[in-house]
């Protein structure tokens, strides 16, 4: 079983959405808040903006709710028309024999009736059904082009399990809403409003009893609502936790195997997996008990119109069919009731999944570019900082005051223990994060008062971590530069000593990859990334340790290959393995956040310093 200790890490990690209260993930940037259990914050804020998404379809809308209007008449109409049919041809009041030809005539017109009815609700299914679908087609483009518009802050603090999560379960409970329940709504209220006026029309005493009945139906389903609203906002969070644990243990299932962590991703798993039943359970009983609650109040309703309306008939000379009717509408006044309140559930579950959704799009974006933003196309690749200072938290210091240059076309090293920060360095230069004192300049020019999109179509990066997408392997060297031609994608696999097994492959250069090139190498993963930022022609070049996936000898073969991409490019490198850094112009030794030392290699080993220690194995990197 799983004891109290993990239970409060699984808490901390997933804390936003399985703990009652949320608990923000350790590192940079801020944790959404929505998705805790409980209620939506802002339940008319949310229909509000679900609403906008419609207005693009008005017409089909108001064609919509005018077939429900016509539905609703003909059915009422069709209903109310068994009472002169009983009246006339069954049991006639002047106690006449029945007349079978009109009784067939009557049928005749109440079942062209009930056509129209079900004609006019088939239609508004399609339309509903396709302006559904064309609004959950605008609320998943807005949330994906809002995701590539958000910082790296944002990714760097939420799980991808959970926003898959929003993208999928979350907007599918708003298509389900939007495309049956908002249509039902209307049409159950349209339909109590017009079985109520034709009830007090029949027998205004027999009313009573269902106007007696009707607060005692809503008081009892705003009961179980308030509960429901709360669960379901509930069972979506720890949906999300769940997709987000799922997504995150299959993706490292090699290093689950790899420490023998199986037995523990299956309790964790279990004690998720559990939270989210105890609130399924929860959601769907409340949602569930609605419809039961509703019914056995319905037939309450129903068995004392019967007794009062027989009681009419004998005492107070009360037509036959006028009670047949009446307990037909009787019926059918509740039958809306149940369904209104059958949707609830599905109402709140939307709203829920639809603040999940929203709080995506209500996030930061990067932010936008100076009105004064200026192009220094081409640029040559000088870079600069000065008296750099960054945190990721207020109040935590990640580099104080850093300052360094590089000339165009010369190669820079950064070297250092683990969380020195020297990453951090790269991602200040592409603008992932904007500094708090200091400048960066790229040829003279503040990268804050640069185009952003210019200034990272002139820098290209190799990371530690290579990700390939799903394509070929042609397109994938391609999205370096998409207009590319083939001649120059098979020039930068060249570059990059790829060609050779590229060719190897099955069918070469257009093999497709799948799952982020598991059908290759981490060094053949490796290469066709430094293919990509070759094929880019980025006058500035930065290696995050680059090399640090491949093996020795692969990093011998592939060392001509590397000094070809940097050739008269601004290179900046971050590599544990010294040797690879050996031919730099400047070699700057991190530590805490401060340059310690600088120089090329045989200046650092004559200072007998940090870098003297590192490159003669005096002392571990990390």
């Amino acid at each position: 079983m799983i004891d109290e200790k993990r239970i409060a890490s699984l808490k901390r990690r997933y804390g936003n959405r399985v703990a009652k209260e949320p608990v923000r993930r350790h590192g940079p940037g801020r944790r959404m808040s929505p998705g805790r259990g409980g209620r939506p914050r802002n339940s008319r804020d949310t229909v509000r903006r679900l609403m906008s998404y419609l207005r693009k379809d008005r017409l089909g809308m108001a064609v919509a709710f005018f077939c429900v209007i016509v539905s609703t008449i003909t059915n009422l109409t069709g209903a109310y028309m068994l009472r002169p049919v009983i009246n006339r041809y069954i049991v006639p009041v002047d106690g006449s024999r029945g007349d079978p030809a009109g009784l067939f005539r009557a049928l005749l017109v109440m079942a062209s009736v009930y056509l129209i009815s079900v004609a006019a609700n088939y239609a508004q299914s399609r339309i509903m059904l396709t302006i559904a679908q064309n609004a959950l087609q605008r609320i998943r483009e807005d949330l994906f082009v809002k995701l590539q518009k958000l910082p790296l802050r944002f990714y760097d603090t939420n799980s991808n399990g959970d926003l898959m999560s929003r993208f999928t379960n979350d907007v599918d409970t708003i298509g389900n809403m939007l495309s049956s329940t908002l249509i039902q709504l209307f049409s159950g209220a349209l339909s109590i409003l017009g079985t109520l006026f034709l009830m007090l029309y029949t027998n205004i005493y027999l009313a009573v009893i269902t106007l007696i009945m009707i607060p005692v139906m809503m008081k009892a389903g705003g009961f179980v609502a308030n509960r429901s609203q709360k669960y379901f906002s509930a069972q979506q969070s720890a949906l999300g936790a769940l997709n987000g644990y799922i997504e995150e243990t299959i993706q490292g299932q090699k290093v689950v195997k790899v420490f023998c962590h199986e037995e523990i991703a299956e309790e964790e798993f279990g004690y998720l997996n559990g939270d989210l039943r105890d609130k399924q359970i929860k959601a769907q009983f409340f949602g569930g008990v609605m419809g039961p609650v509703m019914n056995n109040l319905s037939q309450v309703n129903y068995a004392l119109t019967a007794c009062v309306g027989g009681l009419l008939c004998v005492f107070r000379n009360f037509d036959v069919g006028g009670l047949t009717v009446f307990l037909n509408f009787s019926r059918q006044f509740s039958r809306p009731i149940n369904e209104i309140s059958m949707q609830i559930s599905n109402v709140f579950s939307a709203l829920a999944g639809a603040e999940r959704v929203f709080a995506v799009m209500d996030e930061e974006p990067e932010a936008a570019d100076v009105p004064e933003a200026v192009s220094i196309e081409p640029i040559r690749g000088e870079v600069v900082l000065s008296h750099v200072t960054f945190g990721y938290e207020p109040g935590q210091v990640i580099l104080r005051d850093v300052s360094l240059y590089a000339k165009p076309g010369q190669k820079i090293a950064f070297v250092g223990s683990t969380g020195a920060g020297k990453t951090t360095i790269t991602n200040l230069i592409n603008r992932f994060y904007d500094i708090q004192g200091g400048t960066i300049t790229v040829d003279g020019v503040d990268v804050r008062k640069m185009k952003r999109e210019e200034l990272r179509r002139n820098i290209a990066m190799v990371l530690q971590d290579t990700h390939l997408f799903t394509g070929t392997v042609r397109e994938n060297i391609r999205y370096g530069r998409l207009d590319a031609s083939d001649e120059e994608v098979i020039e930068a696999a060249k570059t990059a000593s790829a060609h050779s097994f590229i060719m190897r492959l099955p069918k070469g250069y257009d093999t497709m990859l799948e799952g982020d090139g598991a059908n290759l190498s981490q060094g053949q993963r490796q290469l066709l990334n430094i293919a990509r930022a070759a094929i880019s022609r980025a006058p500035i070049l930065i290696l995050d340790e680059a090399t640090s996936s491949v093996d020795t000898r692969t990093e011998k073969h592939i060392e001509h290959g590397m000094d070809r991409l940097m050739r008269n490019r601004t290179t900046l490198v971050i590599a544990h393995r010294l040797s690879t850094v050996r031919n730099a112009n400047a070699i700057m030794v991190l530590e805490h956040g401060e340059i310690i030392e600088r120089g090329d290699h045989e200046e650092l080993l004559k200072l007998k310093g940090r870098y003297y220690s590192l490159y003669t194995g005096l002392a571990e990197l990390d």
